[in-house]
């Protein structure tokens, strides 16, 4: 099968590159071309491929085709077709029937759409030529490719349509910025449809662009932040190399400059005026001043600090570390009497420098502060922050012990008049003159008592008594020998019969409440000659007392009483007189103790330890056995309800009455309960001690009840609410035979009516210790005879 092409698409075919895809494939016979497969073997001989019916080649089709008509592609034929029109062709493969389409009888391949060689390169497809007759191939379906020849119809696009870059100012010329990149769709191996070129059409002549690599440079020097921050660039991409025609494509580049500490701070002002009142407190914020620094972030952090003046020290800057402000305080307290204004230099300076930029320098600055103190109403002041007296303690009262003095440091400098704060002298210990501040005592002073006294004097303007201040006064009391020393603490002293003379019996010390400068010295001496004792001064504060003969006796002497005069030696000298005490005591061998005074008394009675022991262990006895047949008397004369050794609480008296059956109807009659008048005579309690002699009567809640269980609640109801029931639990009973009973009452609850039958007389021999007992049985036995009567 042979090929028609159009002759002009011949001259194209001999410019392609030697590396096209493009491949001729022609028949064996008549043929001007060698196709590749064709070799030329050294010795000249020339090989030939087998024979084959169809003849291809690679299409070449034009993109974007504006043609009215169809594109025509180019024409098929076999070498089968005798041209009788027997033979059909067909296509099939990629936009067969779609995109091409086939002539069936000429074999004319036409494009019916446009093309895209950007969406599609090439497509691949299959011919093959059948009998229209038989419908029979007359040859094998062969395949051919149809390539999109690229035409410049795309233009450049950025990756991003905006970037963002920064750059530190003050850079150099050619620093590196931003690198853009663009891309073209069109083919980038035919041409220069693909190939881009960079220019700059907005930022110039502060950036640059290398035109191959799209990279941006700083194209000026000294950028300064301060007087431009933000730029905006656009740069172009064109293809075609950049000549005139091919297609171009811009993005926008936003350059910020960003900032380095090129700009020292620089005050507004050379000189600043404040004012304040003296009376401001320390740390008061007299005002604020700041520098103004053109770089931000930490490069325009500033510092502040008072250089000289003479107002440094009444004065005090603080930084303001979110404002960069100088914050001027209240160092010490300013008086507007000693000083109208405050002078001071400030000086600023960056707390972070760049060596870099140090030659724009420098980067501080200084101004002059003037603070003007106004004047206030001020309180009385003290010639001193606190005053310190010292009086002797025998100071009489009445006397001047000591001065305060104070002035008004206004220039209308009133009178101050002086009182003490009574809240600081409770016991009115002093007075203090109004007028001149002299303090003198109301009382006199011990130091014993008290070493200190703290008062505070209030010091205040005439005209204008709210002006008030206040200073403490520390009064300290002087010691002076007023107090004689004496014992130091009480002593336990005994001498042992068989001692010895000169033995040391005790070693005794002196205490003294007085504080002399030089520290105690007591001297210890007895104030008559003693026959039996003598004392030693050890001459440390302490003596000892020894014996001047043996043999003590007990029976004789069973204590001594010795003087011991003790005396100081400050001036005036003070003594004192102390009696100890020296008990005869018997010792062993080794002069421990074993027996003093007690025993001696009772040995000179001629009683012994066993005989005293003896008589006491009778007493005891005989009190026990008058105890003892007292309560047997009482038990025989009160026998209580319930026969018992434990008490009534927690028992249940148990009756075994069994009765005679049901023949038996007098062994109890329970018509008794229904007459609860029976029982309105009031009955003392047996399990506990009565509270008074004639108990009243409790009126029965029910005159007549219908039966048991009504009668019984009621009973209840009257103990739970009796007050002078006992606190536990306790067993009421209530068990009688009713009126008109024949046997009258057998309960022993009733035996107390005949308790006035016993004589109760006796109960009055019994001595004062049964005297209670005998008042309550007698007077109750009067009582029961009176009713009688």
């Amino acid at each position: 099968m042979m090929m028609i092409h159009f002759p002009w698409l011949f001259p194209l075919l001999c410019l392609l590159p030697l590396g096209s895809p493009v491949m001729l494939v022609v028949r064996s016979r008549g043929s001007v071309l060698r196709p590749p497969s064709q070799t030329l073997q050294p010795e000249g001989r020339v090989l030939h491929r087998s024979k084959r019916d169809w003849m291809w080649r690679q299409f070449f089709l034009s993109e974007e085709y504006m043609g009215n008509n169809y594109q025509y592609v180019g024409k098929l034929r076999s070498d089968k077709d005798r041209g009788d029109g027997t033979t059909r062709y067909v296509l099939s493969g990629e936009g067969a029937g779609t995109i091409f389409r086939i002539d069936e009888k000429s074999g004319d391949l036409h494009a019916t759409q446009r093309l895209d060689r950007e969406e599609k390169a090439s497509y691949a497809l299959q011919a093959q030529a059948f009998n229209k007759n038989t419908g029979l191939p007359l040859e094998p379906a062969t395949e051919f490719i149809v390539k999109i020849h690229d035409i410049n119809d795309n233009e450049p696009k950025f990756t991003k349509d905006v970037y963002t870059a920064s750059v530190p100012e003050m850079s150099d010329v050619g620093t590196f910025v931003i690198e853009v990149n663009a891309t073209d769709a069109d083919d980038a191996s035919y041409g220069n449809s693909a190939k881009l070129v960079y220019s700059i059409l907005q930022g110039q002549p502060y950036f640059s662009v290398e035109p191959e690599t799209g990279i941006v440079r700083i194209a000026l020097s000294n950028m300064d932040r301060e007087v431009r921050k933000d730029y905006q660039v656009v740069i172009q991409a064109k293809d075609m190399a950049g000549q005139m025609g091919g297609l171009s494509g811009t993005t926008m580049v936003n350059v910020t400059l960003t900032d380095v500490n090129d700009s020292p701070p620089r005050f507004a002002y050379s000189s600043y005026h404040l004012s304040t009142y003296e009376s401001a407190e320390i740390g008061f914020t007299v005002g604020r001043i700041k520098a103004n620094d053109g770089d931000e972030g930490e490069n325009a952090e500033m510092k502040y600090r008072i250089v000289e003046g003479d107002g440094k020290d009444s004065l005090d800057i603080i930084t303001d570390e979110v404002t960069q402000e100088g914050i001027i305080v209240v160092r010490k307290q300013l008086d507007y009497e000693s000083r109208r204004v405050y002078t001071i230099k400030v000086e600023v300076t960056n707390t972070h420098t760049d060596p870099n930029f140090l030659h724009l320098g420098p980067f501080s600055d200084t101004a002059t502060v003037k603070v003007t103190a106004k004047d206030v109403d001020e309180p009385p002041v003290f010639s001193r922050p606190q005053f310190v007296i010292e009086v002797n303690e025998d100071t009489p009262k009445g006397s001047i012990i000591g001065t305060v003095t104070a002035w008004d440091p206004d220039a209308t400098d009133y009178p101050v008049q002086f009182a003490i704060d009574q809240h600081t002298d409770p016991e009115r210990l002093f007075h203090i003159d109004s007028k001149n501040g002299s303090i003198t005592t109301l009382k006199s002073l011990d130091r014993e008592v008290s070493k200190w006294h703290n008062i505070s004097v209030l010091a205040s303007e005439i005209n204008n008594p709210r002006q008030r201040s206040r200073v403490p006064v520390l009064i300290k009391v002087l010691d002076v020998n007023d107090n004689a020393p004496e014992f130091a603490m009480s002593y336990d002293t005994f001498v042992c019969e068989n001692v010895k003379a000169g033995q040391i019996i005790q070693t005794i010390s002196a205490i003294d409440t007085d504080e002399p400068l030089i520290g105690h010295k007591f001297v210890f001496s007895l104030s008559t000659s003693n026959p039996n004792f003598t004392i030693f001064d050890n001459e440390d504060n302490t003596a000892k007392i020894l014996t001047r003969r043996s043999g003590f006796n007990r029976q004789e002497v069973s204590a001594y009483y010795l003087p011991v005069v003790i005396s100081d030696n400050d001036y005036p000298i003070q003594s004192s007189t102390s009696t100890l005490t020296i008990r005869v005591c018997s010792c062993d061998s080794t002069g421990s103790m074993r027996s003093c005074s007690v025993d001696a008394l009772l040995l000179s009675a001629g009683l012994s330890t066993g005989a005293l022991v003896a008589i006491l262990l009778c007493i005891v006895i005989l009190l026990m056995i008058v105890v003892l047949f007292s309560a047997l008397r009482r038990q025989r004369r009160k026998e209580p309800l319930i026969i018992s050794k434990e008490d009534v609480r927690d028992n249940v008296v148990s009756y075994n009455d069994e009765g005679g059956g049901e023949e038996d109807t007098q062994a109890f009659d329970i018509g008794t309960l229904r007459h609860p008048e029976v029982m309105d005579s009031n009955k003392l309690r047996r399990d506990i001690i009565p509270e008074m002699l004639f108990p009243f009567h409790r009126p029965s809640p029910m005159n007549e009840c219908s039966d048991v269980r009504d009668f019984i609640s009621s009973r209840l109801q009257e103990n739970d609410t009796d007050p002078s029931a006992p606190p536990y639990d306790s067993l009421a009973t209530y068990a009688y035979e009713g009126n008109g009973s024949v046997a009258e009452s057998l309960s022993s609850l009733e035996s107390s009516v005949m308790e006035g039958d016993h004589e109760y007389d006796y109960l009055s021999t019994w001595g004062p210790q049964f005297k209670k007992l005998a008042d309550m049985y007698i007077g109750k036995d009067t009582g029961t005879s009176g009713l009688t009567n």
